[in-house]
């Protein structure tokens, strides 16, 4: 094959490390907890056949062509938000290919390569790519386990020349620390980024995966000034094959979000557009998110109860989240978690080593667990296998 050169970007980006774990799920005797997934037997598989047909038949070959995005799911995402306290409207609705499209398309609004932005320093692979990967000055900035990322350090951050382009960060059940930035810390952050002029992407595709605790305004909500932007997805809270997510942006920044979008990939199925408003108006979402949030938190409960009675007595830490899908494991200084992972795959048991997620290295002895994709019987197996892996390890 011939010699081509390549883009600095492709040579910058870096597959996910979830992908490249995804060829041990094939393997029918791996119990993994490694990847992202709502629990599967809770997919609404019968209401959407429903809703496919009820489309087909009645808008034909309308819903299989080219077309815009759907007005009736730009009016109904509008009122959602606007039920979550967000003062916005239909005309400031943009439809993405899930949240992560959502992420390239304001990362391309706000940065060229080469510019400064802000992100945390444990944060979902997504966001790494439409920063790091796009070659932007990425500052980092350390998150509380309790109470979400560090005010203090970001407005260190902000200060800083050259100031940051735009800060990106995930409020709600943190992919993948399971943390929650507390009501505090949002309203500060808010202040600081209406002082220092720097735009807030809202990362939010959980906050509907709340299953315990009291609900929390997101940072939309609490925004007066135009400084949050915000990204949401049906992918966690409904299917993740729908592919479908949304922007809530300024008005006057529409059409340069339009023409990024259309850059891209011109536009979302208009199929899955309508299935997916046929699901929300026929009253189906609701009972869907009251027993997935129902299965989550039951399965978040018996994998705490035997994370305590298997990895406690080892030096295990670990979060308690009130929502989403994943717990973060701080093992003993000393364990490389990376290397661990060989001898628990041996096993037949499957995690994301903590490191996938830092940004900028560190953060060897920290595991990334997801509890909703197991049947119950499934998790004690997991932790059993996983506590015996490190025991081992703790004995080399």
């Amino acid at each position: 094959m011939a010699e081509f050169s390549i883009s600095q970007t492709a040579r910058q980006l870096q597959r996910s490390v979830m992908r490249d774990l995804m060829k041990y799920a094939v393997d029918p005797d791996m119990i993994s907890m490694a990847g992202g997934l709502p629990a599967s037997e809770c997919l609404p598989v019968d209401a959407l056949r429903d809703c496919a047909d009820r489309v087909l038949t009645r808008d034909g070959a309308r819903a299989l062509q080219y077309g815009p995005p759907y007005p009736p799911l730009r009016e109904w995402i509008a009122n959602y938000m606007q039920k979550q306290g967000v003062d916005c409207t239909a005309g400031q609705i943009h439809i993405t290919n899930g949240a992560q499209q959502g992420l390239a398309i304001l990362s391309r609004l706000f940065c060229d390569p080469g510019d400064p932005a802000v992100i945390e320093a444990v944060t979902f692979t997504g966001v790494q790519q439409v920063t790091v990967g796009r070659r932007l000055q990425v500052k980092t900035v350390p998150t509380d386990l309790q109470t979400g990322v560090d005010v203090d350090a970001l407005e260190r951050a902000f200060q800083r020349e050259p100031r940051p382009r735009m800060a990106i960060l995930i409020p709600n059940f943190h992919n993948p620390l399971g943390v929650s930035i507390s009501v505090e810390k949002r309203r500060a952050i808010i202040s600081l980024a209406e002082k220092y002029a720097v735009p807030i992407v809202e990362d939010d595709p959980y906050s509907p995966l709340r299953f315990s605790g009291q609900h929390v305004l997101g940072m939309k909500a609490l925004d007066r000034s135009g400084t949050v932007f915000y990204i949401g997805s049906f992918s966690k809270m409904l299917a993740p094959a729908a592919r479908l997510g949304w922007i809530v942006a300024p008005g006057e920044l529409g059409d340069r979000i339009t023409v990024l979008r259309e850059s891209l990939d011109l536009e979302s199925s208009q199929l899955w557009q309508r299935i997916v408003f046929e699901f929300l108006d026929q009253g189906h979402l609701e009972p869907h998110l009251d027993r997935l949030n129902s299965v989550n938190r039951r399965r978040k409960e018996i994998c705490i109860r035997e994370l305590r009675t298997h990895l406690a007595r080892l030096g295990v830490r670990w979060t308690d989240p009130q929502g989403g899908l994943f717990i973060w494991l701080t093992l003993p200084e000393g364990i490389d978690s990376m290397r661990m992972f060989r001898r628990v795959i041996a096993k037949k048991m499957a995690y994301i080593p903590g490191g996938a997620f830092a940004v900028k290295g560190g953060y060897q002895n920290t595991i990334r667990l997801n509890f909703s994709n197991l049947a119950d019987d499934q998790i004690p197996v997991a932790i059993q296998r996983l506590a015996e892996g490190l025991a081992e390890e703790l004995q080399e």
